[in-house]
């Protein structure tokens, strides 16, 4: 096979190409984001263009008697259809999410995991891009206006890294702690 043809030098072209931008706002955090769909809507014409067939499976986990959705989002090289790389991400759904049924539920925490397989496949990152606007969560001195704010104290929600040593943008920490700073988080939390 020669190398123009291998998967991951495909994978390596379109990653370097593929620009998403935030479009999405959400007017409650006055954050901007982007979901799986914007992702996939981008990268179509570049899987297109490298010969690679893009797939979105999922699944149903159950531990300690939550539900996780598996996502895993793969892609398969069509010149050599048993050349293949996919990636996982999970997303737990809620117990109950106020004015929503139990499928639209499943729907949100579907589309959370599906844009983190997807995020991990294409190498997508919140790093600041010129024409959009969006600030690098590293950059102390960018403009903080897309941060998210804490719904008791007011205060932007850094980005933060986590245990396991990956940075989380913002509007992350801010879905992890249900809108609040880690500081009201962490006192609602040991105040029930």
């Amino acid at each position: 096979m020669e190398q123009k043809d291998n998967l991951a030098v495909k994978i390596l072209a379109v990653q370097t190409e593929l620009k998403v931008p935030k479009n999405q706002f959400n007017s409650f955090g006055k954050y901007s984001y982007r979901n799986a769909e914007d992702i996939v809507e981008a990268v179509k014409p570049l899987v297109n263009k490298y010969g690679i067939l893009l797939t979105l499976s999922d699944s149903l986990d159950i531990a300690e008697g939550r539900v996780y959705i598996k996502s895993t989002a793969k892609v398969m090289n069509t010149e050599a259809p048993n050349e293949f790389i996919e990636v996982t991400a999970y997303a737990r759904e809620p117990e109950s999410k106020k004015g929503m049924d139990e499928s639209q539920i499943t729907g949100i925490a579907t589309s959370y995991a599906r844009k983190y397989a997807l995020n991990g496949l294409f190498a997508i990152d919140d790093t600041k891009d010129a024409d959009n606007g969006i600030s690098n969560p590293d950059d102390k001195t960018a403009n903080n206006k897309n941060e998210a704010k804490c719904s008791i104290c007011g205060t932007n929600i850094p980005a933060k890294k986590g245990k396991d040593g990956i940075l989380r943008s913002s509007e992350e920490v801010a879905k992890a702690c249900n809108g609040l700073c880690i500081k009201c988080y962490k006192l609602k939390q040991k105040n029930g």
